[in-house]
């Protein structure tokens, strides 16, 4: 959960065991910054703050971290988000639904000077399309649990900005991957593998891309409610792990059946689905130019 006057941006996802981290960013003095998950920066101009899964030994100069476990309501929160004009949350749902709506939903209400709310969601709310293209008037149909909280907290989200008439915004992210999350790392430690499922694709979206998507909303009102934040191309997977090992100069992983694979849990089913999620609402009513547009560019930046 972000407030802001933005020097930072930072943009994430969480997953279901990550803690609570609230940051207060510096510049003016008055960003604000709350999320639980995993997080990335970019020095963008324009920016909020988003979320961590542990509270790191140094924080940035000027910033505030404020460990919070989500159970219940917290002064520190409250003391936070006074002042905030912009908000983004990236916290995922649990079992009861979207932690800050439960806790802080009448504080956020009555903030005076909220121009701007972003909650950050994921592509798997779409379910499985089989490889098909999919866009933002898709209708959502998870195939998972783990989606289907999303779907219920993205409707929680929009409730809200019907009651309040507050400026609320989805943005469901793809894949997301950049510094010290790739698959480079895995072909550098030696357990990448090349897993192939006939017509499986993946779609992705660099952080950075994220952080510049987020700024291109906070800027301008295009008049919509959810946002795809997406890369150019859906790939196969194999195809993106070879071309990083060949930017890295190492042998191509031998190919693995999906069958043979012995993918369990939370692997499998993001196997278990398969769709081609079209971003043309970011380029063209956000106006928004990718700095990696497809895998490639990112890999290259990251190799």
């Amino acid at each position: 959960m972000v407030g802001h006057r933005r020097p930072w941006t930072q943009a994430g996802e969480g997953g279901s065991g990550s803690r609570l981290a609230l940051r207060t960013a510096a510049g003016d003095g008055n960003n604000r910054a709350c999320g639980r998950g995993v997080s990335a920066r970019r020095r963008v101009g324009p920016g909020a703050a988003g979320t961590r899964t542990n509270l790191p030994e140094a924080p940035e100069p000027g910033v505030e971290l404020v460990a919070y476990n989500g159970d219940g309501p917290s002064e520190d929160v409250r003391r936070l988000l006074a002042g905030t004009t912009h908000l983004l949350v990236s916290i995922p749902p649990d079992l009861e639904g979207d932690v800050v709506l439960r806790h802080y939903r009448e504080d956020i209400a009555a903030l005076p000077d909220l121009a701007w709310i972003g909650y950050l969601s994921t592509v798997g709310v779409y379910g499985d399309h089989k490889g098909a293209w999919v866009d933002e008037t898709t209708p959502a149909r998870p195939t998972s649990e783990r989606s289907l909280r999303r779907v219920q907290a993205e409707q929680a989200w929009l409730a809200f900005r019907h009651d309040t008439g507050r400026r609320v915004e989805i943005f469901r992210l793809s894949g997301i991957y950049g510094p010290g999350r790739s698959v480079i790392e895995n072909l550098k430690a030696g357990t990448a593998r090349r897993i192939v499922k006939p017509g499986q694709v993946f779609n992705r979206i660099h952080v950075d891309d994220i952080a510049r998507v987020l700024a291109a909303a906070i800027d301008k009102d295009a008049g919509h409610s959810i946002y795809n934040v997406s890369d150019d191309e859906p790939a196969a997977p194999e195809d993106v792990v070879a071309y990083a090992a060949e930017l890295l100069g190492l042998p191509i992983p031998p190919v693995f059946a999906f069958e043979a694979a012995g993918l369990t849990g939370m692997a499998a089913s993001f196997w278990a689905e398969s769709k081609r999620v079209k971003n043309t609402r970011i380029r063209e009513d956000l106006g928004v130019e990718l700095l990696y547009p497809t895998y490639r560019e990112g890999l290259r930046a990251l190799a």
